[in-house]
């Protein structure tokens, strides 16, 4: 998702100000990692530009004038097309953490120190996740269990791949 499609969808709602639209942003997509203002207006521009939004009038209450956006037709277009496509899924088939596995076996290295050095990370991550988990809203507890199943997902192929290391070795090292 791009930060134009979101306030597209954002602006579907109702019609909203750059300020406004960079707290919805924050508040839904945002957690990690919030805007900057300069995105913000850039991204408007881009999408006044393009037709996917007009400005919808302008206000002033003491103090810089705000614009107030529209989405237009064009735009609630844009959002169903998002909406409709499916995501490709992620196959990992050629991750970094493979890839220093292989690198370890191939140099003589200990993969199983690299295998338990991720898994540390990981767990460490997973027990973040966990305590911003049990104080966030739905929202938040929704996509924190997405990036937990995945951490799993990847804990159990760290361990799948240390039962397979001395197999791997062997094929590796020819």
């Amino acid at each position: 998702m791009t930060i134009a499609t979101a306030f597209l969808a954002l602006l579907e709602s109702r019609p909203r100000h750059g300020y406004d639209l960079k707290q919805a942003y924050d508040q839904h997509f945002g957690h990690d990692r919030p805007l900057h203002y300069g995105q913000v207006y850039t991204t408007l521009a881009k999408l006044l530009r393009n037709g996917l939004v007009t400005v919808d009038g302008d206000e002033t209450s003491g103090g810089p004038d705000r614009k107030r956006y529209t989405v237009t037709e064009a735009g609630v277009t844009d959002v169903q097309r998002w909406l409709e496509e499916p995501e490709t899924p992620q196959q990992y088939l050629q991750s970094n953490l493979y890839a220093k596995v292989i690198g370890a076996l191939l140099t003589g290295r200990s993969a199983a120190a690299v295998l338990d050095a991720q898994r540390d990370e990981h767990l460490t991550a997973m027990r973040e996740l966990t305590r911003r988990k049990g104080q966030g809203d739905l929202a938040d507890r929704l996509i924190c269990d997405h990036a937990l199943f995945h951490l799993d997902a990847d804990l159990r192929w760290l361990e799948h791949t240390a039962v397979h290391l001395d197999e791997l070795a062997e094929q590796v090292r020819g």
